[in-house]
């Protein structure tokens, strides 16, 4: 399996050092959500340079308040202080509370933002100048824009139907958050590769991330879990997509049990057609020996799992 784990720390120094025992440890990606360190894209950098082959990709980076021209050029940046390959951009529009309520912006055409966001995005991240006027994003680049150093993958934050067409034609792929292998198997897969084969690009990374943790009480970890992800239950995008997938709260969804149970799980992720796996490691137990125990179950039985 191609698995990786949740990135991020307080600071950079640990932001390193998280990463150079990930990449010794085997595992084949770190994932960074928007707030780490503040903007996680330095850190990411720092990273980068002391390490050799982990991927390193943020799930994800706002749309809204980051002019894709500017996006294009903190990506050639963060490239150019890696000094290697394995930068992966993930992108997505948010979701309406963040965007109106903490940014004071419109969320009125999510869809449409997105898609002229990532015709824009595109065309720059391959080194093309991009002279377009859309609705909501436009751009004239004319020279604007530093090349990546090297090639960047991008993948949208995507569950519905119509950004899941977008990231077909568009993306490489869609890095996932709180999907169920149902929801995978019946409603991402087949609108994604539909959408990337009529566009005539290659088959679409799924990168499915849920909460992980093995544990022998079951309820005990869907209760841990159910504590890390009390902001998701809320939120629209995200109650669709766990319906979609046959759970009612984001603890349904999470991967738990003992070793059998997680180690079939994870399977059932690809054979839903998942690529990779995006595993967010919760600690569970009642006393701090009690957690760190369970960590090292669950990091031991994802690290038996890699390719």
């Amino acid at each position: 399996m191609r698995i990786g784990l949740t990135g991020g720390a307080p600071t950079p120094d640990k932001i390193v050092k998280q990463a150079r025992q990930a990449e010794k440890d085997g595992f084949h990606a770190l994932w960074y959500a928007s707030l780490v360190t503040g903007d996680p894209l330095v850190a990411m950098a720092l990273a980068g340079r002391e390490t050799t082959g982990i991927e390193l990709g943020t799930a994800v980076l706002q749309t809204y308040p980051c002019h894709p021209l500017l996006q294009a050029n903190r990506v050639s940046s963060v490239t150019a202080a890696m000094g290697r390959p394995g930068f992966t951009l993930g992108i997505g529009p948010s979701h309406e509370s963040l965007v109106r309520d903490a940014y004071g912006m419109s969320y009125d055409h999510p869809g449409r933002s997105t898609e002229e966001y990532l015709t824009i995005l595109g065309p720059l991240l391959r080194g093309e100048d991009v002279d377009f006027q859309g609705q909501d994003w436009s751009a004239r680049s004319a020279g604007r824009v530093a090349p990546p150093a090297h090639p960047v993958p991008v993948l949208l934050a995507a569950l519905s139907p119509r950004l899941l067409r977008i990231a077909g034609q568009l993306a490489d792929g869609v890095v996932l958050w709180m999907a169920p292998p149902r929801a995978i198997e019946t409603h991402v897969a087949p609108r994604l590769h539909t959408a990337a084969s009529a566009a005539g690009r290659p088959a679409p990374r799924i990168v499915a991330g849920l909460p992980v943790a093995v544990h022998d009480d079951e309820a005990e970890a869907r209760a841990a879990t159910a504590v890390t992800a009390t902001g998701y239950a809320g939120m629209a995008n995200y109650q669709r997509i766990l319906a979609l997938g046959g759970a009612d709260t984001p603890s349904e969804a999470a991967i738990v049990g003992a070793e059998g149970s997680v180690r079939a799980q994870l399977r059932g992720l690809l054979d839903a057609g998942a690529t990779d796996i995006w595993a967010n490691i919760v600690p569970v137990g009642g006393t701090r020996e009690a957690r760190l125990d369970s960590v090292r179950r669950t990091t031991s039985l994802l690290q038996e799992l890699l390719d």
